[in-house]
């Protein structure tokens, strides 16, 4: 544990989110965690991150960002786009331009008034979908020009940066809290917390690395 050091986690409630509030939790000794209201297709991610905040009784900031919903027409902020995968290299349709860069210049900034320097993200360049900011290179850059912008040194962690989908699961799992990520947060597109819908891309993805983590552990004990 980093003894004295404050971190801001950027926290949806999510299934990534969530395991790196709790690797954040048990990495620094004090963590704050923000969540962006941008009129997402589904309110209950902000709810599902509301409740699992105040179990955890860490201090929990939801602001506004209503604005992105304006600029950046998605399947995630408009209900009459459907969630579809990308085709032949283009982008699936829940990607919202600018969201990541947006998340972590205001969690920076909310970081600098709570006297925090490290931001805490779940982006993760294996399972990423394409979303360009998702990526080690974005991230490093972006640390970089928001240092230089605010005359700061923020750090910005990216704990689930190479892991799959399986991996994701096992951190959950060393971390003590693989019932909790599985029953309590939100990943599914059509706001269905824990195991979800089942049949959209998240869902999905999510599933699949469960059950393959799951054949792992299986493995693992038998061999033992």
């Amino acid at each position: 544990m980093l003894k004295d050091e404050k971190a801001v986690v950027v926290f949806s409630g999510g299934q990534d989110s969530t395991t790196c509030l709790f690797w954040a939790l048990n990495t620094f000794q004090n963590v704050e965690a923000v969540t962006f209201d941008y009129n997402q297709r589904h309110k209950k991610e902000i709810e599902c991150a509301k409740s699992i905040a105040e179990e955890l009784k860490v201090k929990h900031h939801i602001l506004d960002m209503n604005l992105l919903n304006q600029l950046s027409p998605s399947a995630l902020t408009r209900m009459d786009i459907d969630v579809k995968a990308g085709k032949s290299g283009e982008l699936p349709s829940s990607f919202v331009p600018g969201r990541n860069l947006i998340f972590l210049s205001m969690a920076a900034i909310l970081a600098q008034q709570i006297g925090a320097k490290h931001l805490v993200t779940g982006v993760c360049e294996t399972d990423f979908s394409g979303y360009p900011d998702c990526r080690d290179v974005f991230v490093k850059s972006l640390n970089v020009t928001i240092n230089l912008a605010m005359g700061q040194e923020f750090v910005i962690h990216t704990p689930l940066m190479w892991l799959d989908k399986a991996a994701t699961w096992k951190m959950a799992d060393d971390l003590n809290v693989l019932k909790l990520i599985k029953e309590r947060t939100l990943t599914c597109y059509e706001g269905i917390i824990g195991d979800g819908c089942g049949k959209c891309p998240a869902c999905q993805l999510r599933r699949q690395g469960y059950e393959k983590y799951m054949q792992m552990k299986a493995n693992v004990s038998t061999a033992i």
